[in-house]
């Protein structure tokens, strides 16, 4: 039974769509790498290298995966924040996830959340999607330009000042550098 209704598009469907796009256009070149591949060096050998790449996911998501969920029990136990801690673990949960489907692409994104050494750059890369999409007040540190508007001279006895004895007026400077 048709209503004729339609929701209205919203941001949220935006975002949708382009990650719809984003896997299909990954999952296409996918493909064509692993024809090239397969063009390059055989078929057999492209089947054994993703089977030997699925099997280097496996082995490197138990051994750096025990060694995630040991840090975050830990941190559980001592009754501090996860922290970076839990971000490790998903980019593991991750890595492993794009190790172990086929595909030499996706292989290699693995490996970067996988080992420690390169996880930094996912991490950076995530942080700054989700830190451009938050709304400027709650984006990190603001930054400051202040200016005197006259000199300011404290009392004999600084640590006694009172709240309001010195005053600098300024505006909030935006960081292009960004």
């Amino acid at each position: 039974m048709a209503t004729g209704y339609t929701a209205p598009r919203t941001p949220a469907g935006r975002t949708s769509s382009r990650l719809r796009t984003a896997i299909g256009l990954g999952a296409l070149a996918e493909v064509v790498v692993y024809v090239l591949v397969a063009s390059w060096i055989g078929l057999g050998w492209t089947i054994l290298a993703t089977l030997a790449t699925s099997a280097l996911g496996w082995a490197l998501l138990a051994r750096q995966g025990t060694k995630a969920l040991g840090e975050l029990r830990q941190r559980a136990q001592e009754h501090r924040a996860p922290g970076r801690a839990l971000g490790d673990a998903g980019l593991i949960a991750l890595g492993g996830l794009l190790m172990v489907l086929p595909g030499f692409i996706g292989d290699l994104l693995g490996l970067l959340c996988l080992l420690p050494g390169t996880r930094a750059l996912p991490r950076m890369l995530i942080a700054r999607s989700v830190a451009s999409r938050l709304p400027d007040a709650m984006r990190g540190p603001v930054r400051v330009r202040s200016v005197r508007t006259e000199p300011v001279t404290g009392p004999a006895e600084p640590y006694r000042a009172g709240p309001a004895t010195r005053v600098i007026e300024g505006e909030v400077a935006s960081d292009d550098r960004r």
